[in-house]
């Protein structure tokens, strides 16, 4: 793998994770914290988070909808304009860790600074995220927390940051 470049102003690639919902466990808070860390001679690591919305028991499929559409327009209004807009869906396409290291360095080498990876409610979202989406990546078939979803999606960062540069990480 060849390195991936800084952006054309050298400074250090942006990576934003927009999510809904704010971790509330401690371990997970720390976990997070600690993959942030490591990631800053990689890129500059930011977390735009929006408010859950609050869902009923049972809610009709119309206050369901109503719900997804909220959590929706309010992740597309802190993606940032000009990101590279990398979402996690369950109708993506899986890819591997150094896959996920290949993607970041193609989207770097084709000029962009800038990279969103979108991480949905307990819900989901609707097709209009969907639509926003330059690349829809399935992290697994297996169902994960929102909450949990964010520790490992930092650690694959990481880990494709460290793929591309060649640096060992695990193998």
């Amino acid at each position: 793998c060849r390195n991936i470049p800084r952006s054309r102003n050298s400074k250090l690639m942006k990576v934003t994770v927009a999510c809904v919902g704010k971790l509330k466990e401690k371990y997970l808070v720390q976990a997070v914290g600690e993959y942030a860390k490591r990631l800053t001679p990689y890129c500059k690591l930011e977390f735009n988070s929006i408010n859950e919305e609050k869902m009923l028991d049972n809610p009709s499929e119309a206050t369901r909808q109503q719900v997804l559409s909220k959590e929706t327009e309010r992740l597309l209004a802190v993606i940032p304009p000009q990101a590279y807009v990398i979402l996690l869906d369950l109708a993506g396409r899986q890819i591997t860790s150094p896959e996920l290291a290949e993607t970041i360095q193609s989207v770097t080498l084709q000029g962009h600074s800038h990279l969103c990876f979108v991480i949905g409610g307990a819900f989901g979202y609707t097709d209009a995220l969907r639509h926003r989406a330059d690349f829809r990546w399935c992290f697994s078939k297996l169902t994960f927390t929102h909450q949990m979803i964010r520790v490992l999606l930092v650690e694959q960062i990481y880990r494709a940051f460290k793929i591309a540069r060649g640096e060992k990480y695990h193998w």
